[in-house]
């Protein structure tokens, strides 16, 4: 399932533990990521999905939803 990847991915890279994480979690609000933690964040979901998040994207991204949906629309796995 993508959100229990998404989510260990989440946790792995800016340390917190993976019950904090839920759909409605917010990358800034919830985990105090910045712009730079983003930015790792969506090139290691492209990296293991093989896909690319273009710029214009990266910006509707706030939520752990927002990544999951968008993978998942990307890789038509809904």
């Amino acid at each position: 399932m993508v959100f229990e990847e998404i989510k260990s991915i989440i946790s792995q890279q800016l340390d917190v533990d993976e019950d904090e994480i839920t759909m409605d979690t917010s990358f800034q609000d919830d985990l105090n990521a910045d712009s730079l933690d983003l930015v790792e964040l969506i090139m290691t979901f492209e990296d293991e999905y093989e896909l690319e998040v273009e710029d214009d994207e990266v910006e509707n991204i706030k939520t752990v939803k927002d990544v999951v949906e968008y993978i998942q629309n990307r890789l038509n796995l809904d």
